[in-house]
């Protein structure tokens, strides 16, 4: 079986081993593939996999060798499903590796909200502590997150996870999920499902966990951000569609939002223009919730254990039934 990698940079830049999957197959590791030499690198592929390299109707109508497809990812936007489907391929992803590493991000950016620990350090290193005539001083307002309420947008493994960190801190929280999401929560003096609405008005801090669909693209805007509490904080590591951008970066220069920390862009890498870029209070960092090392190890491990599925004839995790 001829295995390729199409971009296996992100997921492994050298510290992990592709051992397990070598073992399947003849492999071969592209760290990135651009759209022109795409064909040339997949087209003897029976087994292909890709994180971010996009493979549509066309792209897999050209592949004549090909019996599946892998994600090195959650998320599968990025191949035409139906298009899989039709050929016989199935298309299998990587779920549930790095809930406690997103969930772990979302409170790293929460914290530099309320502490803001690396303008305190920057201030310190510029030599402002050195020639303060105090003890201690500050850069910018500190927040205690005890007592405070979170807004939990979609209540998934990461969601509940989340929900579980806000807890320890004496948060409590506001969770809305999707109706098709039946997991049974209990509901306690500081864990309550509502509203989304409940949510925006009640929520000192909004952290958002849902996919990316028709309902949940654009849902922070302009209107939604009216309803929240004024000068709250925005979290986001789900994806960045979710935020109309414009409307986000509007609502920090105005002071509407109090500040965000976001892992997600709509397009990433951004574009130069993007509005949250030059947005105040705007904490951005380049999509590494999903990136420790101990995550991309289990990613590592599901993708292999996919590909043993499926020679098995048994495939697991297939998202094109």
């Amino acid at each position: 079986m001829n295995i390729v990698i199409l971009d296996g940079f992100a997921a492994n830049p050298g510290d992990l081993r592709w051992d397990e999957i070598a073992a399947l197959g003849e492999l071969a590791v592209y760290d990135r593939t651009p759209p022109d030499l795409l064909i040339e690198r997949a087209e003897r592929a029976q087994l292909l996999l890709t994180n971010k390299t996009v493979l549509s109707r066309d792209i897999i109508e050209q592949l004549p060798e090909l019996r599946y497809i892998g994600l090195l990812s959650t998320g599968c936007n990025v191949v035409d499903l139906a298009a899989a489907r039709a050929r016989g391929v199935p298309v299998t992803n990587i779920p549930a590796y790095s809930t406690a590493s997103v969930a772990q991000m979302t409170f790293a950016l929460l914290l530099e909200l309320a502490m803001h620990a690396r303008a305190h350090s920057d201030s310190v290193r510029a030599g402002g502590w050195a020639s303060s005539r105090d003890f201690c001083y500050t850069v910018a307002p500190l927040t205690e997150l005890e007592g405070k309420t979170l807004g939990i947008v979609g209540f998934g493994q990461i969601g509940r996870a989340v929900a579980a960190i806000a807890q320890s801190f004496g948060m409590r929280a506001l969770v809305c999920r999707r109706p098709a999401n039946g997991a049974e929560i209990t509901h306690s003096p500081t864990l309550r499902e509502t509203s989304f609405d409940e949510v925006l008005r009640g929520s000192d801090m909004i952290s958002l966990h849902c996919p990316l669909t028709d309902e949940t693209q654009g849902l922070i805007n302009s209107e939604t951000i009216a309803k929240m509490r004024p000068g709250a904080w925005l979290i986001n590591t789900s994806r960045g569609p979710v935020l109309n951008e414009g409307d986000v970066a509007a609502a920090l220069r105005e002071g509407r939002l109090g500040g965000c920390g976001l892992d997600v862009l709509s397009t990433e890498p951004p574009r130069a223009d993007n509005p949250l870029l030059t947005a105040p209070n705007c904490i951005i960092t380049p999509h590494i919730a999903w990136a420790t090392k101990e995550a991309r190890a289990r990613l590592l491990q599901i993708a292999a254990e996919n590909l043993r599925a499926f020679l098995r004839g048994a495939p697991q995790n297939v998202v094109n039934d």
